[in-house]
């Protein structure tokens, strides 16, 4: 008789220790969440954090993706900490290796009991065929699309049979142009609050605007 895909024995072979480490991470950083929420004072602790900024910096990236967290106040947080350019690598880094460990806890956890409950489903093997051949384009296609949930799309993903090097290649080239345009507007509106003009400002959400309609386009001239 085989164990159920949820049942205690697989619980504890399979996600115990998971939930453990968790646990631990939502203890110690629940009482830094308000800090999501007053830009200035986030940009100060980071500031206080000395050469740990960058390192500290990408772990909460991480972290904060795995668990659903939206990363994109981090994303313009690193506009005013690290400039356009270096605040736009670390949040690409961070981001990106965040949606990899986010796939990889769906697939480790949730997959098997996905495909013995959907496994038949005709949907499924179309899905999966799909990805056996175009997995690159598939996963760019969902990160270019304008209204694509991030968090919710790293864990979707891993219940697919896309291979993880194809998730990781087309994540990492799909957020990039967005990460660049939220990073920009992070540092204008730094700039902006510190008096120094509106125009950056209006340059930076003009460029996401256009940004967010561009797959839109796109879809109706391939059309």
């Amino acid at each position: 008789m085989t164990d159920h895909p949820l049942s205690p024995s697989i619980f504890r072979k399979r996600s115990f220790w998971v939930l453990v480490a968790a646990g631990i991470c939502l203890a110690w950083g629940w009482r830094y969440v308000p800090l999501l929420f007053d830009p200035p004072a986030l940009i100060a602790t980071f500031n206080g954090l000395g050469p740990w900024k960058v390192p500290v910096f990408l772990a909460i990236h991480i972290v904060a993706t795995v668990f659903g967290v939206p990363g994109t106040v981090l994303v313009l947080i690193g506009g005013g900490l690290f400039g356009l350019w270096w605040g736009s690598l670390w949040s690409l880094i961070g981001a990106t290796v965040g949606a990899i460990a986010a796939f990889d806890v769906a697939r480790y956890l949730l997959q098997d009991w996905f495909r013995r409950r959907f496994g038949r489903h005709k949907y499924l093997g179309r899905l999966d065929k799909l990805m056996d051949t175009h997995s690159l384009n598939c996963v760019l296609a969902v990160r270019f699309a304008p209204l694509s949930p991030f968090n919710l799309v790293n864990f979707l993903f891993g219940l697919t049979s896309v291979p993880v090097g194809a998730y990781a290649l087309g994540t990492l080239i799909g957020i990039a142009p967005g990460t660049v345009a939220y990073t920009w507007v992070g540092l204008a509106s730094i700039e902006a609050m510190a008096g120094k003009g509106l125009w950056h400002l209006t340059w930076a959400l003009g460029c996401l605007a256009l940004l967010s309609l561009a797959p839109l386009w796109w879809q109706r001239r391939r059309t």
